[in-house]
């Protein structure tokens, strides 16, 4: 009996031990799960407050671009002592620069609505890689296209307001004001947009260099 009784309470003391074991480990196994979680959660969560920020910002971008379109896309002005035979009207289509400018316009407010659901993706997938370098590639090109644009409406307006002796440029603005405040104001929402895409591709390149 004492022989059983010996065999049996070391059985019961092998199998604590080997119990306690494996508890230690389980703890450790847990331990390191929670630790990677809290450090992968302290990496994660900047890049998805930068793709927020980028979501917001595309938002602002279509707006000023898009409403820099459409404002100067719909402005014109006819002086009052037009006569029947004889009209003094001011159009943005009567110079091809403003025409260009409405145009890139359209354009990049189109691809800012098409950016949108890969900025979505990018706050879900707050590590997602390949869709921030698409974007960056992409918000470069339509940045160069909007300052292009921009930067010659933006000279012709300067010459409409302040004209060019030498060039024999008189300063319509003189006359059509309407005109040239409408086409001022388009100029606003168009270089909002410059600056949101520089802050754009900023806020992808943070993201990149975390995520390396």
């Amino acid at each position: 009996m004492r022989g059983h009784s010996y065999k049996y309470v070391a059985t019961q003391v092998k199998f604590f031990i080997e119990k306690g074991k494996f508890l230690l480990i389980v703890s450790n196994i847990r331990m390191s799960i929670v630790e990677f979680g809290q450090a992968k959660g302290l990496t994660s969560t900047p890049n998805r407050g930068l793709a927020i920020v980028d979501f917001m910002v595309r938002l602002l971008a279509v707006a000023g671009t898009l409403g820099g379109a459409i404002v100067m896309a719909s402005t014109e002005e006819t002086l009052p002592f037009s006569t029947q035979f004889v009209r003094f009207r001011a159009e943005y289509d009567d110079l091809p620069t403003f025409t260009l400018f409405v145009v890139v316009n359209f354009i990049v407010s189109g691809y800012l609505l098409l950016s949108i659901p890969l900025s979505i993706f990018n706050i879900v997938r707050n590590t997602a890689k390949n869709t921030r370098i698409l974007l960056i590639i992409f918000d470069t090109a339509m940045m160069g296209l909007l300052t292009a644009g921009a930067s010659a409406a933006a000279a012709i307006v300067y010459l409409a307001h302040k004209g060019n002796d030498r060039a024999n440029w008189f300063a319509i603005c003189r006359q059509f004001n309407s005109f040239c405040e409408r086409i001022s104001g388009s100029l606003i929402g168009s270089f909002v947009g410059v600056a949101a895409f520089i802050l754009l591709i900023l806020l992808s390149a943070v993201a990149l260099s975390r995520r390396n």
